[in-house]
Order: structure tokens, then sequence, then C-alpha cells
């Protein structure tokens, strides 16, 4: 009997074998992963090439920031297994709590947190830093969603007004330290989420124009500091003296100077005036792009910015495929966020948008952005993964 049944098992087939078709392991997607993971690699290389030289010069470990950016990476992966693994639907009762956590934050940074570069965004944890407004970026995302899938098709006022209280308190918080990067980011997150919501046209039109009317405010009566207005203004205002202006201004044509070196196909790995010369100020991370497009040239910057298009369109596909309103929200805003990021990081380094200090997804140098961001991705394969269940 025993050996009867062994044969039978033997002759059964394999796919009898699995578990239910539904089985959220049987539907990962496999090209948005390999994509996150190979855009985390070659930033491994991008962060390398880019501070090397400083860092022999210098007498230190040339693998330094590697080694660390390698340490964010590990934790990013296991965050993005642990965002993965809940159902995103049961993440739903636990938003509201995760906001206020990166509120908590938020708050406490600007309270004891640590100043780089005028802006005060960090809490010094040894030798790496936490920045809390990269978290609340995937929370806030979270929590939106749930409020907006309420009553996603037809999105009422109500519940638009809330959806902007959201976004209102960290943003508010994140220009405080003063982070105009990740406001900016923050607001194209809600603007992604309302408009796959629902939200009327005339609703979103008078929010666009109350945020512009808010930046011609704070530009006209002096409400920034002289470097913050300068950070905004600097790449379209050439001839002036300012000298946050000009030095911004050596910054842009340092940059732009560094991507024309590369011209088609590059100067090759670890080579390149400008990378090499360290004349290009903050390039392992706000800047890495220009690394890449020295050494690499058009054909490489080409195939990052495909390989980022490719990541877009595996999480709009996922949107498109939810089961639910939720889980297409939640794909909606990583989407945003991940377009806006891009387009802006690329667009300062090319002089045609503002420094604001943005990373580039998965290649700028920081430990807080590169998990948040892997965190998200787990977030959208969650998605994926249940769309039969």
């Amino acid at each position: 009997m025993a050996a009867a049944s062994v044969a039978a098992l033997v002759r059964r087939p394999i796919a009898s074998l699995s578990h239910s078709p539904a089985d959220p392991h049987r539907h990962i997607d496999w090209v948005l992963a390999a994509t996150v993971v190979a855009l985390s690699t070659f930033g491994l290389l991008a962060i390398y090439t880019a501070k090397h030289q400083d860092l022999v010069v210098n007498g230190h470990d040339p693998y330094l920031y590697v080694k660390r950016q390698g340490i964010a990476i590990a934790v990013g992966l296991v965050a993005l297994i642990v965002g993965a693994a809940v159902d995103y639907r049961r993440l739903r009762d636990l938003a509201p709590l995760l906001y206020l956590g990166t509120l908590v934050l938020l708050v406490g940074v600007l309270v004891v947190g640590q100043r780089v570069n005028g802006t005060q965004a960090w809490f010094a944890i040894g030798p790496f830093q936490l920045q809390p407004s990269e978290l609340s970026k995937v929370t806030m995302i979270l929590f939106m969603a749930s409020v907006a899938s309420m009553s996603a098709g037809a999105l009422r006022l109500r519940s638009l007004m809330v959806c902007l209280g959201i976004l209102a308190v960290p943003a508010a918080l994140t220009l405080l330290q003063p982070d105009l990067g990740t406001t900016s980011a923050l607001c194209a997150i809600s603007m992604g989420i309302l408009l796959v919501a629902g939200a009327r046209a005339r609703h979103i039109l008078v929010c666009t124009v109350l945020a512009l009317v808010a930046v011609v405010v704070l530009l006209g009566t002096n409400q920034l500091k002289d470097y913050q207005q300068a950070r905004l203004t600097a790449f379209v205002n050439a001839s002036s003296t300012n000298e946050n202006v000009v030095s911004l201004r050596y910054q842009i044509d340092e940059s732009k100077l560094a991507i024309g070196n590369g011209g088609l196909t590059g100067q090759g790995y670890l080579e390149g005036v400008q990378t090499n010369g360290l004349h290009v100020p903050e390039q392992h991370t706000d800047f890495v792009f220009t690394a890449v497009a020295e050494q690499f040239g058009f054909v490489g910057s080409a195939l990052l910015l495909a390989a980022y298009a490719l990541l877009v369109l595996r999480i709009w596909r996922t949107a498109q495929l939810s089961k639910d309103i939720l889980g297409t929200l939640i794909c909606a805003g990583a989407a945003s966020m991940l377009v806006w990021q891009v387009f802006q990081n690329v667009g300062m380094t090319m002089g045609i948008m503002p420094v604001t200090g943005i990373p580039l997804p998965l290649l700028s140098y920081g430990g807080s952005s590169t998990i948040a961001f892997l965190a998200l991705m787990g977030l959208v394969e969650n998605v994926h993964m249940r769309r039969y269940t």
C-alpha cells in the first residue's frame, strides 16, 4: 500500500503539487524586482566612482561610502520583503499610526536634529544618519491612499480636504527644516493620488493655483532665507552677483560641463576630468547623475533613464492589475514619487530645474532615501502579489 501511494504521487503532475494559483508567492513581479536590484547595484558603482578620488587623496578607505550604502541597501531589501509579506489591506488600519509616527520624528528633528548645509533634517546615529522626511513619503502614500480609497472614483470635497490636510502637516514640517526637495516630492505624490482617486478638475486647478500663489508670496515677501531663494532662482538668474547664486551657478555650470564631457559613449569608468578632479560639489548625492553621464555618456545615461522608465511602467501595470482601489492608489503615489524625483534630479543637473537637493532613487548616496524607496517597492510588490486574493 505504501509503495502504491508513493507511485501514485510520483505520477501526479508537478502542477498539482504546487500551491493554489492565487497564492501571492506565485505572482511576484520579477521584472520589477530585477530592475530594483540592478539600479541598486549600479548605484554602488556610481557612488564609488564619484567619491573614490576624494577618499584616496585624503587617505580614507575608497570603499567607505559604498560600504555604508551597501548596508542601507541590505536594510532596504529587508524592508522590501516585509512590505511585500504583510497584506497591504491589513496595513490600512496601521496607516494612521505610521503616519503619526513620522510626524513625531519630523517634529523631533527640528528640535534635536543635526544641521547639514543649512538644513536640519537628520538624526545622527553613530556614523549613520536618519532622515525622517524620506520615511514620511511612504507613510503619507499609505495613509492618503487609505483615505482616498473610501470615496475614490468621485472624490468628494470633504475627502479631498482631508487628503490635503494629510499633505499639509509633513509638507510644512519639511519646509521648516528647510527641505524644498522633499516638500515638492510630497506635493507631487499627493497630486498623483488625488488625480487617480477621481478628484474633480476644478478642485485640482484651485489647489495648483494656491500652490503657485504661495511660492510667489514666499519669494516676493522675503519669507525665505537668501540661500533658499537662490536655490529656486539660480538656474534662471545667470547674471546675479549674489554670493549664494554665484555658488549655485558654479555647481550647475560644473555639472553641465561633466554631462557634456561624456559625449556619446563616455570617458570610461573611473575616468572623467570633472569627476576625478572633484569639480562637481555633492556629486555622490544630489549630483550623482553627472558621474554617470561623464563616464558612460549619452548611451549610458539613456539606458539608466530607460531602467527608470521600465520601473514606472511596471508600477503602473500593477496599479491597473490591482484588485481594489487602495492598491491602485498606493501604486499611483509610488509612480508619482519616482517620476518627479527622477525628473527633478536630472533636470537640476542639466540646469533646467531648481537645485532643491532631491536624491536620484537608488543611485544617490543616502541611507534613509534608499530604505524608504525599497520599502515602497515592497508595497508595490504587495499589491501585485495579491491581485487574485
